[in-house]
């Protein structure tokens, strides 16, 4: 029933995108171009309701069996509107917050999902206590903002987002978890049929409706997925979703040097120092997937890691992803902490 239910989402996807695109244009949810876009003619946004519906269809066929699953629409539909609202009227950063937090709330007051504490490696349990609530809201509210900021080229944030959703429903898999894996592959299924016509050149966006409801999705679905697990364990999503986490990190990094507002939009994220160095816009993002892909296959040999494995792959990780940022320029030009070190010992 499963196979059903993925086949019908994808079609559903592709069904559903032409006329969310003529719905996008009917009730001015556009996208202008401007200094800070790549593209140059009014593009239709809206392409997120497109992905919500598919994946409702979707998962009215398979209909999995959940005390979850009530919390997870009713946080989808926040969010869903949420974007909505922000593609037709262009909200503004602290009203958007709002209904993040807002999805989130239900999906920890209405579904029961945090998380409590984490075993620690070594021996020893690391309880969260009145901070699980906290913690997981904002867990939840950052990954929906990572994937919202890296949704700046066609098919980015889309294509990076299902790379993600399968690692997660086959690491869910491997853990006998079936609702994630059914719930992140229907996801999927219905990513791919949008990205029919997202992908370069794009015939319509995603918009802040796709880009929130895939942050959103994915960041509830690795809390069910690694839920009051070790700390090695709980490391695994953050692997997993590396690019538009360390894009978001150094972004901050970014406006902290420059001394702007974190909510500052900006030309200096991954694709945008890409582009800078050369590669065309279809190039940049198979880049990305490439880098994305990476980082799928590391959570998994993590997850099959012993703690000091684990460690050691941690360490490679970051000094490599160090490394890639000051060669790129992603922290801004004159951040070379690591390279600078190099020469000295060079010297």
């Amino acid at each position: 029933m499963i196979y059903v239910s993925l086949i019908v989402a994808f079609i559903a996807a592709i069904v559903l995108t032409p006329l969310v695109k003529r719905l996008a244009f009917r009730i001015g949810a556009v996208d202008a171009p401007n200094y800070r876009k790549v593209h140059a003619k009014i593009m239709p946004r809206l392409g997120g309701l497109a992905i919500f519906g598919a994946f409702l269809i979707g998962l009215a066929v398979l209909r999995p069996e959940s005390e979850y699953t009530l919390a997870i629409i009713l946080g989808a539909v926040i969010i869903v509107a949420t974007g909505v609202v922000d593609d037709m009227y262009q909200i503004s950063a602290k009203a958007k917050l709002i209904g993040q937090v807002a999805a989130a709330a239900v999906i920890v007051f209405v579904g029961g999902i945090d998380i409590d504490f984490i075993n620690l490696p070594f021996g020893g349990i690391l309880d969260f206590g009145f901070l699980s609530i906290p913690f997981t809201i904002i867990w939840i509210v950052g990954i929906t903002n990572a994937i919202n900021l890296i949704d700046g080229l066609d098919g980015l944030a889309a294509g990076v987002s299902t790379i993600a959703l399968i690692t997660l429903a086959g690491m869910a898999f491997n853990m006998g978890n079936m609702f994630v894996l059914v719930m992140a592959a229907i996801l999927a299924a219905s990513t791919v049929g949008f990205l029919f016509y997202n992908f370069h050149p794009a015939k319509i966006f995603m918009g802040d409706t796709g880009a929130l409801f895939l942050g959103f999705m994915i960041a509830v679905f690795s809390l069910l997925g690694f839920k009051n697990v070790t700390v090695i364990s709980f490391i695994i999503p953050v692997i997993m979703l590396g690019v538009p986490i360390s894009d978001t990190f150094f972004a901050i990094v970014r406006r902290v040097r420059m001394k702007q507002k974190w909510s500052d939009p900006d030309k200096s994220h991954l694709h945008h120092r890409l582009l800078d160095i050369g590669f065309s816009h279809r190039q940049t993002v198979l880049i990305i997937y490439g880098i994305a892909s990476m980082f799928g296959l590391a959570a998994v040999i993590f997850s099959m890691s012993t703690v000091w494995g684990a460690i050691l792959l941690v360490t490679v990780i970051l000094v490599v992803i160090e490394l890639f940022v000051e060669i790129i320029g992603l922290a801004g030009k004159n951040y070379k902490p690591l390279l600078n070190l190099v020469r000295i010992f060079n010297k």
